[in-house]
């Protein structure tokens, strides 16, 4: 079987995507979108090795680098409608392909996204790029560099799950609900799109929350104070790891893809799911403190080249 016999039998479906006058077959896909709206453009690349471990599941790959998009397309207030894949593999095996299409149409089925076309292969590493294209109200769209002085600072979800899931994979004692955040993240979309209008700047939390926090920062000029003691942390993750563990998981861990925004105090009361952490200052930088204390702490993130 040749990529283009690989392509047909795992990833060309036969249903129609919405919008999409032309998918997979052809040399491009033509599209119809949405004239009121403005499209959002994503894309990120997973490699064995440094996003997953060799031995994850096909299937958990797929459906991670699906979800790891749509937080971007979330943290922009969009919602998805297409999306493109480009799979290197080391070699041809029929199982794994077949469990790689069975979560990466899981992860697009449950988010309404459609696949419409992308590229196969062949390399030293198995290496997956997903880029999805969402659509926003024309000006609507939610960025880094809104936040103003007086604005609080929110999160979704529970934080420092994913890079705890992975530390019990690395340490052989897996702890089935802190690896599925590793390797299945939740995209919020339904929280981005609320958000639209109401939230002053927004960014995804995937290199860990402190480093994020200060991309948006500096995209915004502004500063801001995060009590850590504030930062909400899933019973599963307090139930393995002690305090300090915990705190510093929540706060420089990445791979949540949990949402990280700030609006105005008590405009988005109504929505459910979200936590105080912060609030912006004028002061530049970002300064966490500990029960009221100062804490030192990295801000710089995750960084691929450093």
């Amino acid at each position: 079987m040749d990529e283009f016999e690989l392509i047909r039998r795992y990833f060309n479906r036969d249903s129609m995507i919405a919008g999409a006058d032309v998918g997979i077959g052809d040399d491009g896909a033509v599209l119809t979108p949405d004239a009121s709206k403005q499209q959002v453009q994503v894309i990120d690349t997973l490699v064995e090795g440094v996003h997953f471990p060799h031995a994850t599941d096909a299937a958990d790959i797929a459906y991670r680098a699906v979800a790891v998009n749509l937080s971007d397309i979330a943290a922009m207030g969009a919602h998805p409608r297409w999306m493109t894949l480009a799979l290197t593999l080391r070699n041809l095996d029929e199982q794994w392909v077949e469990s790689f299409a069975s979560g990466l149409f899981e992860a697009a089925d449950k988010y309404g996204v459609g696949l419409i076309g992308g590229d196969t292969t062949r390399g030293p590493a198995v290496t997956v790029t997903v880029a999805i294209t969402g659509e926003v109200e024309a000006g609507e769209a939610l960025l880094r560099s809104g936040a103003q002085v007086g604005d609080e600072i929110y999160v979704t979800g529970t934080l420092g799950d994913a890079a705890a899931g992975l530390r019990t994979l690395q340490a052989d004692t897996p702890d089935d609900f802190l690896l599925a955040r590793f390797l299945r993240p939740t995209p919020r979309i339904e929280a981005g799109r609320a958000l639209v209008g109401s939230a002053t700047a927004a960014i995804d939390v995937s290199d860990g929350l402190a480093g994020d926090v200060s991309k948006l920062l500096n995209a915004s000029g502004v500063g801001a104070e995060i009590d850590i003691e504030k930062l909400p942390l899933s019973t599963a993750i307090q139930a393995r790891f002690s305090i300090t563990e915990q705190q510093q998981l929540a706060l420089l861990g990445g791979d949540d893809y949990e949402l990280c925004f700030t609006a105005a105090p008590d405009v988005v009361s109504g929505i459910s799911g979200i936590t105080r952490i912060g609030r912006v200052t004028e002061s530049v930088g970002l300064c966490c403190r500990l029960n009221g204390d100062v804490v030192e702490v990295d801000s710089s993130g995750y960084r691929h080249f450093q």
